[in-house]
């Protein structure tokens, strides 16, 4: 393994995005691979996100999902995965070219058959193929991870965030990244009480957190300040 774990997460939809936030966060190396199709830009309108109490317009979602990301540190590849191969210490993905990484999250849609030389188990269930996980993201194949609809998770935006948030803290775990977890506390929350911040932690005091919740407000009223300029993606089966 490199001094930096290097992370590959295969699929740029809502699980995928929430993995490469917390890798990201946690100073792993990270590398989106996004096809451009998450089933998530086919919704007109998504009214069962928490926090979105009149609903938002998924687009919109997906590209706050994908700033949130890369600004976390993640390099997103606008490239489809062809193949994924184990290494002995790692894994091979080939996109638009071959790259090597510590750790592999697959988060695509419910189709693995670019996984068919790794030797996992898949569960068939008519047209779609999941992968077998522990329950927390792990597959059978140690360092590669799976989240969302390839891991048969339910067909639900909230789901395949937390699915892609487990997945990522189940990753973190087995890198050995001194991480305990991704808090923003306030200024004393453990140094008051005589303990050292804990990896992945970190304690700001009231200026610094009026500032942040400051430009989180701006940020918000810019991104919804117009209408998104994309429509819905219909689906491939609907005649134009």
């Amino acid at each position: 393994m490199s001094d930096t774990p290097t992370v590959g997460i295969v699929g740029g939809g809502v699980a995928g995005l929430t993995a490469a936030t917390f890798t990201a966060r946690a100073d792993l190396e990270t590398t989106v691979f996004d096809a451009g199709e998450s089933i998530f830009a086919r919704n007109a309108h998504v009214e069962n996100l928490p926090g979105f109490p009149a609903g938002v317009n998924p687009r919109t979602f997906l590209d706050l999902t994908r700033e949130q990301a890369t600004e976390s540190g993640a390099n997103v590849v606008d490239a489809e995965v062809a193949d994924v191969t184990a290494t002995g210490g790692g894994f091979e993905v080939t996109a638009d070219e071959t790259h090597e990484f510590d750790f592999v999250v697959v988060s695509s849609w419910s189709d693995a058959s670019f996984l068919d030389d790794l030797g996992l188990d898949f569960i068939e269930q008519g047209t779609k193929t999941y992968l077998d996980t522990n329950g927390q993201g792990r597959t059978g194949v140690p360092g590669l991870y799976a989240a969302g609809r390839v891991a048969g998770r339910y067909h639900q935006a909230v789901v395949s965030a937390g699915s892609g948030a487990e997945a990522a803290l189940s990753l973190i775990e087995d890198s050995d990244v001194p991480f305990y977890h991704d808090w923003v506390a306030p200024e004393g929350y453990f140094t008051g009480r005589g303990r050292e911040v804990p990896p992945g932690c970190e304690e700001i005091d009231e200026a610094e957190r009026e500032r942040r919740e400051r430009a989180s407000m701006e940020r918000m009223r810019e991104a919804f300040s117009e209408r998104h300029p994309d429509t819905p993606t219909m689906h491939p089966s609907v005649e134009e």
